[in-house]
């Protein structure tokens, strides 16, 4: 699994919109990421996309490109696959190709499958939600973590 989240961050998407994809995904599965609300706890946490806190109500924001709204939208529609008969309209694909050539969309789709994998292994595993505030200064921003995994060697990493 390490080696295809390498292989993820390898292909050119931003890694803040895999954050995004990662959060939003996470949302959906009842896997939040706790992160930062206020300001100070940004700076406390070193985190520098303040959109975060926002990105269950994509919808509504205006502070996410086309692109970003392509890519939150495919996640849902993926990760949501019993909720319609056709989860993955060709509207919303064709949506997201606009934004993406084919590598950086087949790396999104994997990275959307990854994040939903995670959730179900660490729910099997009773692993707890991250939760930045239990000591902050330890904190790992969200962008870092995912920059970490990218530099690792496939084989010495886990989640």
């Amino acid at each position: 699994m390490r080696a295809l989240v390498k292989a993820v961050n390898s292909v050119g998407v931003p890694l803040k919109t895999l954050v995004l994809i990662h959060l939003r995904v996470s949302q959906i599965n009842g896997r939040p990421v706790q992160i930062p609300k206020k300001q100070a706890e940004f700076e406390a946490a070193g985190e520098e996309d303040h959109r975060l806190p926002v990105v269950e109500t994509w919808r509504e924001q205006d502070c996410f490109t086309d692109a970003e709204r392509s890519c939150l939208a495919l996640a849902e529609a993926a990760t949501r696959i019993n909720d319609r008969e056709d989860p993955v309209s060709d509207e919303v694909w064709e949506e997201a190709a606009k934004h993406w050539n084919e590598v950086e969309l087949g790396a999104i789709v994997l990275h959307i499958g990854l994040v939903n994998l995670w959730n179900r292994v660490n729910v099997a595993t009773k692993q707890e939600p991250v939760d930045w505030r239990i000591n902050p200064k330890k904190w790992t921003p969200m962008t870092s973590r995912l920059a970490q995994a990218q530099a690792q060697p496939a084989a010495s990493s886990s989640n």
